[in-house]
């Protein structure tokens, strides 16, 4: 299902755009639909109040919870230093040893997996896909059953792209982690490649980001480099695609302007970078679009500097592959002076596959080296290790169980 769709019975119905909103809003924050002297039996169209009951059960049906896997407690990799980031042309960051225990907790990095907890959800048609509550309120989400992209140190992919979830599936997999608990950052960085799914993507994200109340930058959309990504995020904005200039103080709170844009809500950018090898990404993301990584850091620049969010370069940790000092001295250079982010995420093993995640005290040197050269990086668990549960995983199993099953009944 898709929300426009969903958007266009509701109008079909008689909802003007307030009974649709507030529906919407309703759905999405799981919250009531009734407001102060105004009770939805009585603000809701009649045939909308007809059609309520079974308008609810087909959108409680579109992501069920099949099984949850709790992760255990482990302690970090490293002490983050207290970090600001600031967007200011030639500076990336600044970086200081900020005194006191609130400074590094607003900062820690997610390698504590208190308040993690896999999901494998269960979609309307039987498929399977995986959402993950972690810290602080944040949820990560899937866009498709399976990938087309085939990462090589990925279980998501290794059956190849089997569907596209739609928009309202996506906004599905929120509404199931908020019935369990507060949710107010999304990434979209589950099951799928965003890009190969960028329609149903940005509609789930703009009903986020305004019945949804989420703020924009807590809306994180991953991709591996497409092209198609960068030209429709940076619509509206001048100058698209280079850097655009720095606001002045005229230009308003959060030095937002005002631009026409098909896109209302700009989330922030992950952009999976892996290796500044080219040849060595290409090995590790072999259907990833033919993209330098050079163009690739540029248009993540310019987006950036757009937005005022900076971008979070997402690198998974594989022991002899890409964790080498040269990697470390080219993530430097690439990135030195930009405003951006380094993700480091051990690997998580994964059955059938040769890699494994380096040791904790090769990875917290890692980190310290490119923090102590302006690179902010931080090291992020991904959220599964204890449990067998790497992105795919999960569902991997419950297939090869349904599968095993029906040969057994059979």
């Amino acid at each position: 299902m898709r929300i426009s769709h969903l958007r266009q019975r509701l109008r079909d119905l008689g909802a003007k755009p307030c009974h649709e909103d507030r529906l919407l809003r309703g759905w999405s924050q799981v919250c009531s639909y009734d407001r102060k002297h105004s009770p939805a039996e009585i603000f809701f169209p009649q045939a909308l109040r007809n059609e309520l009951p079974a308008i609810e059960a087909e959108l409680h049906g579109l992501a069920r919870l099949k099984s949850e896997h709790l992760a255990a407690l482990s302690p970090p990799l490293m002490e983050p230093l207290a970090i600001r980031l600031s967007p200011q042309a030639g500076k990336s960051l600044v970086i200081s040893r900020a005194a006191g225990e609130d400074a590094n907790a607003a900062l820690r990095a997610s390698s504590n997996n208190e308040g993690v907890a896999r999901l494998l959800v269960e979609l309307h048609d039987g498929q399977m896909v995986e959402s993950v509550l972690l810290p602080r309120g944040g949820l990560c989400v899937s866009t498709q059953v399976g990938c087309a992209v085939g990462c090589v140190f990925c279980m998501s992919g290794r059956a190849g792209l089997l569907r596209q979830l739609g928009s309202a599936e996506i906004v599905a997999q929120v509404v199931l982690a908020r019935r369990r608990r507060a949710v107010g950052k999304v990434v979209f960085m589950g099951m799928g490649e965003p890009a190969h799914n960028l329609d149903n993507v940005l509609e789930a994200i703009g009903l986020l980001g305004t019945q949804g109340n989420i703020g924009h930058k807590n809306l994180v959309l991953s991709t591996v480099g497409d092209l198609r990504v960068f030209e429709r995020l940076m619509e509206g904005f001048p100058l698209t695609g280079k850097p655009s200039p720095q606001p002045s103080p005229a230009s308003g709170r959060g030095g937002k302007r005002e631009m026409q844009s098909s896109i209302p809500v700009k989330p922030a950018l992950a952009v999976s970078l892996h290796s500044t090898d080219a040849q060595l990404r290409a090995k590790l993301l072999p259907h990833a679009p033919q993209i330098t990584i050079e163009e690739l850091v540029e248009r993540s620049e310019a987006y950036a500097r757009a937005t005022h969010y900076p971008v979070q370069y997402q690198w998974t940790l594989l022991e002899g592959v890409n964790d080498s000092d040269a990697e470390l001295q080219r993530i430097a250079q690439l990135l030195s002076g930009k405003y951006a982010v380094i993700n480091f995420i051990p690997f998580n093993t994964v059955d059938g596959l040769p890699y494994r995640r380096p040791s904790s005290e090769r990875i917290a040197l890692m980190a310290h080296t490119l923090n102590r050269q302006g690179i902010y990086t931080r090291v992020r668990d991904s959220a599964g290790q204890e449990i067998e549960g790497a992105c795919g995983q999960l569902r991997a199993r419950a297939v090869q169980t349904k599968i095993t099953a029906a040969k057994i009944s059979f």
